[in-house]
């Protein structure tokens, strides 16, 4: 009976616990959350429509105007000049760039010389018979004939006869060949053709030296062209005789140039038209990438913003009662980082920083630091 008793208790006390439990848990009363309400804060700007010039930027390297190629004509080994045939190696107009060891060459050269002298001293007696009044000039450039200087043009026939005697005694073709053969001596010593500098040194002293082979390059450092290629569309505002501005890719020096020629024809797969800017001045170099505007039409009433604020390439934000709205713009002009539209109220308050996340009707707040971009 006992046992009865306690069984029972135990089970009315856990159906009280049960109860208990349920009743408390169902009147628990649930802390309210305060989640507060994030609003972004922004930079923003002021729309004022004005007149915005458009500058075409654009990108090139720079070539010297006047460069050439060194090849050689004539074989033979590399002699020393004044100066080492060596990169950054400069030359005044005239100098002596490169020679070559022509002493077999020169010996042949005397020898054709005195084949010369000595055909024409072998007509001489057979001239005094037969044209007497043609022997002083004939004796005359015998006289006058030195090996060692180039040698005097041949005097002038006065009638078919000579002409014909003179030619076929062979004396016309000596004198073509010695003159074949001194044009040919001066290939051995190549000169500059202006003030310049080397650029590019492939030989080297005692190098043998063979024929159509490349040696360097040499150039101009004072002048130099850079090709851009322009938009058709703006083939209207390229002109011979354009100033140009350019400057380098840190943008702490700047040129100014002029385009000098213009392509004719469109690039097909570009639609591209290429112009030539010349440019000179101090700390210049071959092979140097530069920037370069150009300055084209100016578009009335317009704005300028950054091209990172563009959505859907044609959509901008601004701001009405702290709320976000997308307007319509028309793109009239792409820079590298800027575009130029139209379609913006003066006074319209405009996002001038992009805000991750942002969509039409978001809540913002202006920020009291509010600059431009």
């Amino acid at each position: 009976m006992r046992k009865i008793i306690i069984i029972v208790l135990s089970v009315i006390l856990l159906a009280g616990s049960v109860f208990l439990a349920m009743f408390l848990i169902k009147n628990k009363k649930k802390p309210k959350q305060n989640t507060d309400k994030i609003v972004k804060t922004v930079f923003t700007e002021i729309v004022s429509n004005k007149n915005i010039p458009l500058v075409i930027s654009t990108n090139g390297n720079l070539i010297a105007k006047n460069r050439i190629e060194i090849f050689a004509e004539v074989q033979g080994v590399l002699e020393n000049t004044s100066k080492e045939f060596k990169q950054g190696t400069s030359y005044n107009k005239g100098e002596t760039i490169i020679k070559i060891n022509s002493d077999e060459f020169y010996a042949n050269l005397q020898a054709q010389k005195s084949n010369l002298f000595n055909v024409i001293t072998a007509i001489m007696p057979d001239i005094r018979l037969d044209y007497p009044n043609e022997y002083t000039k004939w004796q005359s450039y015998l006289q006058s004939f030195d090996t060692n200087k180039s040698i005097l043009k041949l005097p002038e026939t006065n009638s078919d006869k000579e002409k014909f005697f003179i030619s076929g005694r062979g004396i016309t073709t000596a004198y073509y060949n010695v003159k074949n053969l001194e044009v040919k001596l001066n290939k051995y010593n190549i000169r500059a053709p202006f003030r310049g500098i080397i650029t590019e040194s492939l030989v080297n002293k005692g190098t043998l030296i063979r024929q159509g082979q490349k040696l360097g390059e040499f150039i101009d450092p004072s002048v130099y062209e850079v090709a851009v290629s322009i938009k058709s569309e703006f083939r209207d505002l390229l002109k011979i005789g354009k100033d140009v501005k350019l400057h380098n890719l840190e943008n702490s020096k700047t040129w100014i140039g002029k385009v000098i020629r213009i392509n004719g024809k469109v690039d097909t797969q570009t639609q591209t038209i290429k112009a030539f800017i010349q440019v000179s001045g101090k700390n210049l170099k071959e092979g140097q990438y530069l920037s370069i505007e150009l300055q084209a039409k100016a578009e009335e009433n317009a704005f300028e913003v950054s091209r990172n604020l563009l959505v859907d390439n044609s959509k901008l934000y601004i701001i009405k009662d702290s709320i976000l709205d997308l307007v319509n713009v028309n793109t009239v002009f792409e820079n590298q980082n800027t575009v130029v539209v139209k379609g913006l109220k003066d006074g319209t308050v405009l996002l001038s920083k992009p805000v991750p996340g942002s969509h039409k009707g978001m809540l913002v707040k202006i920020s009291t630091e509010n600059k431009k971009q």
